[in-house]
């Protein structure tokens, strides 16, 4: 695998939608043709090489291409977007859309991402050795698709509204967790290893919560349906199991009504 690295040479004036940051639109591309791919900035231009130092040559496709990202990138948005193969390592906190519509491949932030990170992913990797912001795999504002596909992993907290409209795919958060998880989901699983706030799995059609620590209020329309015993990312554990969202139309299967649940640790 053939690897660019890119190194914030100084802080832009205003934020920098680097959607050229990943494999996808690297592949075959030598040092300073990279340098001179275009990044927007505000209603203005610029090159990657005005920003960014660039070393490495793309590799013959997107699979064979490995973007390493270095330094402090808070105002440095899209990186790894629209990703399908290959991979993307982020040394440093990066600004919004971290791995937005990925398709393949894996991306590793090892410090803290910003909101609306892999929205409406399909699917790849992406492991959060920080925090992650608000709508975390969520649906584009206006859309009714989040996430479907792939596993997020954050080893830190994340923010409030992961999973909006998620409908598959796999996030485990291991911290904490703000309000609004899996609202409107129509599939897909979430754990959280931490402690949550209120309101998880509000609206949501289908799909599971996994919980480890406390959560400040159960939603209403969660029905507590019986104990029982799970294995949820190599833990075997006691579980409280809750159907719901009641106040949703939910769809049958063999006459029988599918529910989102929420599994709560004892």
């Amino acid at each position: 695998m053939d690897t660019v690295t890119l190194t914030i040479k100084e802080q832009p004036p205003l934020y920098l939608e680097a959607e050229v940051f990943n494999p996808d639109a690297l592949a075959g591309k030598k040092a300073d043709e990279i340098a001179e791919l275009p990044l927007a900035m505000g209603n203005t231009t610029c090159k990657v090489g005005d920003y960014f130092t660039v070393t490495g040559n793309g590799g013959a496709t997107a699979a064979e291409t490995k973007v390493v990202v270095n330094g402090d990138l808070i105002k440095v948005k899209y990186i790894g977007a629209h990703m399908s193969a290959g991979e993307v390592v982020i040394n440093g906190n990066a600004d919004m859309y971290v791995g937005a519509w990925m398709t393949g491949g894996k991306i590793t932030a090892k410090g803290n991402i910003g909101h609306f990170a892999a929205t409406a992913m399909k699917g790849g990797e992406i492991l959060v050795e920080g925090n992650a912001g608000n709508y975390l795999a969520a649906a584009y504002r206006g859309d009714w698709r989040g996430m479907q596909g792939g596993r997020i992993h954050v080893k830190g907290n994340a923010g409030s509204d992961i999973g909006y409209y998620m409908m598959g795919g796999e996030i485990v958060v291991d911290g904490n967790v703000d309000v609004h998880v899996m609202t409107h989901a129509d599939g897909g699983k979430t754990v959280i290893k931490g402690n949550a706030k209120s309101r998880l799995g509000g609206q949501m059609v289908r799909g599971e919560i996994y919980l480890f620590g406390s959560v400040d209020v159960m939603m209403p329309g969660y029905n507590y349906v019986g104990d029982v015993e799970l294995e949820v990312e190599g833990v075997k554990a006691k579980f409280a199991e809750y159907i719901g969202d009641t106040g949703e139309r939910h769809p049958k299967s063999k006459g029988q009504m599918i529910y989102g649940k929420i599994y709560k640790k004892k």
